[in-house]
């Protein structure tokens, strides 16, 4: 899952949600610098993506990808999470609402962040890319920004086109996925 995902599985306690939407640009083990709740919310991401890796209806999706976007498959297919997320929105408060909470929230706590995860929130809150994930559209261009940004990540351009033409397979494989990530969540966090 990209962001979207991570973000609704953080919890609301607010340095949870910091530390699990900056956790990829936290290196190393040592989270000593952190308060006790931004180093949950790197260690809830971790789990997420450790989780994410090893199970078994990822496999299916990032082989379904693999075709088209070779080593990127698994990019890919966490920001089609995201899509199917957004398509499938079970939560509370609509997405809309969700995504402009979730930006004053981590602009609140941006100071907290290192600057990578800075300049991330900055270009996802100019864009609105937690909602922009509910549109294919939104999906491509996501696609082709990572392209930009990464040169080598080019194949994830036009990865669209397999979410769109398997759509009902990504759904139903991310909400089950979605299903076992909460519960594994749940017992881990007990």
């Amino acid at each position: 899952m990209n962001h979207l995902g991570h973000l609704i599985l953080s919890g609301n306690d607010p340095l949870t949600i910091t530390g699990n939407f900056m956790a990829d640009a936290v290196k190393g083990r040592d989270l000593s610098a952190h308060s006790a709740a931004v180093q949950r919310g790197i260690r809830i991401h971790r789990t997420i993506d450790t989780f994410t890796d090893q199970h078994p209806l990822t496999r299916i999706g990032r082989d379904r990808l693999r075709a088209h976007c070779g080593k990127f498959a698994g990019v890919a297919l966490d920001i089609f999470y995201d899509h199917c997320i957004a398509l499938s929105w079970k939560e509370p408060e609509p997405l809309p609402d969700f995504a402009q909470r979730m930006y004053r929230v981590l602009g609140t706590h941006a100071h907290l962040m290192p600057e990578r995860a800075q300049r991330l929130l900055r270009y996802l809150t100019l864009r609105d890319g937690l909602t922009r994930y509910g549109t294919l559209d939104g999906i491509a261009s996501t696609l082709e920004a990572m392209a930009v940004r990464t040169p080598a990540a080019q194949a994830l351009v036009g990865a669209e086109r397999v979410m769109s033409e398997h759509l009902d397979d990504f759904v139903a494989e991310c909400s089950s996925f979605l299903a076992d990530i909460r519960t594994h969540l749940a017992r881990e966090n007990g």
